[in-house]
């Protein structure tokens, strides 16, 4: 199965994935919480039980390592390819209401994304990309592609976490830049507005682990954005316990 057609399995198993999710939705659903104290629903669990089904049907060779597996005990090593699935990235926002959760499906080569599909449930986007090939958004039936863009002249649209993050650290990253202004939002849907050039920057403080950023990254980096540690080094996968470190997503060079 060649790259194009790794994309269309992550992306159609996100699609069913985000119709669950908005089924569960619809009748309702209780909150438990993980040993973490972050919060879980039966919507995380369907969700990736679907993507886990078909990622392991059809790719039986590709590991899939998945948030709620791992955080029931599930015991995973980095090979040199696996999937990382986020079955309910932004479960606080679904919880609360608010429509900013997606579903994160991305894939790792020799420590580096190299595709990723991400759905938006609320709205019915979906987003693509391969690395080196282009990234696209799907809605109503079409498909457009998407591309970062350079900071406009006015100055950086920000994108912050609304629930994560230490706001202090974010303040003295953005001292002496130009910011025309700052935006909230939850989930890897920061990653995908920078991705469609609607924004500019979004540094990450706060903690995330690998299958939050794999499949986004792949998207923002499609579309010729990037995704670099503080250090500036590129953000790379197969890391002891899944934790990435802090981050910044941008746009094109200026």
């Amino acid at each position: 199965m060649n790259d194009e057609a790794l994309l269309e399995l992550a992306a159609d198993l996100a699609g069913r994935a985000a119709e669950a999710i908005l089924a569960i939705r619809a009748k309702g659903f209780d909150i438990a919480r993980k040993a973490d104290r972050s919060v879980v629903t039966e919507a995380d669990h369907a969700a990736e039980a679907i993507i886990l089904a078909g990622l392991r049907a059809a790719t039986p060779d590709i590991p899939a390592i998945a948030e709620e597996e791992v955080a029931a005990g599930a015991q995973f090593a980095a090979s040199a390819c696996f999937w990382l699935i986020d079955p309910l990235d932004g479960t606080r926002e679904f919880a609360d209401g608010n429509n900013d959760f997606a579903v994160n499906i991305g894939l790792v080569r020799d420590g580096r994304v190299v595709l990723g599909a991400v759905g938006v449930p609320a709205t019915g986007e979906m987003f693509g990309g391969i690395v080196g090939t282009g990234a696209w958004k799907r809605l109503d039936g079409a498909q457009t592609l998407v591309r970062a863009r350079a900071v406009p002249p006015e100055g950086l649209t920000v994108l912050a976490s609304r629930h994560h993050g230490d706001m202090g650290q974010l303040n003295a990253f953005l001292a002496g830049r130009p910011v025309a202004k700052t935006v909230n939002f939850g989930s890897s849907l920061k990653f995908c507005r920078l991705a469609e050039g609607i924004a500019d920057l979004y540094p990450r403080f706060g903690r995330t682990m690998e299958w939050d950023t794999a499949a986004p990254q792949a998207v923002l980096e499609a579309a010729g954005g990037t995704v670099r540690r503080l250090s500036g080094e590129p953000m790379d996968y197969g890391k002891p316990g899944w934790e990435n470190p802090h981050f910044v997503c941008t746009g094109l060079p200026s």
